[in-house]
């Protein structure tokens, strides 16, 4: 059992500065990280997989012990298939604990060897969502010091679409 890598899964759509505080963080403290993009055919992106991927590997380059890559289907089959046994997830505020824990308790019910490691959100990006993030921006307000400048142009793009 390899105790020293982990995985971090996430929609990031689109990755903020919060995401990369936290991986910056726990990279520290693992040997390798996963940061799998789930890609959920039930939930409607702004971005789509190859975008979020992308956007989330550029973000992440600079942090030498993480690997971006994607998954679909439940995240334990992911865990089993990879062999990695410890979960990170960040936690901004109480509502996200009361989602977490029942997402944390079901994935150890069905793969009991997993565990599961909460990071608080560093204060300064402790309100940052990603929802909040699209919502501002597909307003025209200013994201920039919310997400790093490519995903900011990203976004502008998409809103100019729409």
């Amino acid at each position: 059992m390899d105790k020293r890598t982990a995985v971090y899964p996430g929609s990031f759509d689109p990755i903020t500065y919060g995401h990369i505080n936290l991986v910056e963080r726990a990279s520290e403290r693992f040997d390798k990280i996963y940061v799998s993009v789930m890609n959920n055919m039930q939930k409607k992106y702004l971005f789509d997989l190859d975008e979020r991927v992308e956007m989330t590997r550029q973000n992440l380059s600079h942090i030498p012990n993480i690997e971006v890559d994607s998954f679909s289907g439940l995240l334990v089959q992911y865990c089993k298939k990879k062999k990695i046994y410890t979960v990170l997830r960040g936690l901004r505020a109480v509502t996200d604990f009361e989602y977490e824990l029942q997402m944390a308790n079901g994935n150890r019910s069905l793969f009991p060897e997993l565990e599961i490691f909460f990071l608080m959100a560093d204060i300064a990006h402790s309100f940052i969502s990603s929802s909040m993030v699209k919502e501002v921006s597909k307003h025209g307000g200013d994201v920039s010091t919310w997400v790093p400048p490519n995903v900011e142009e990203a976004l502008i793009k998409k809103f100019k679409k729409h």
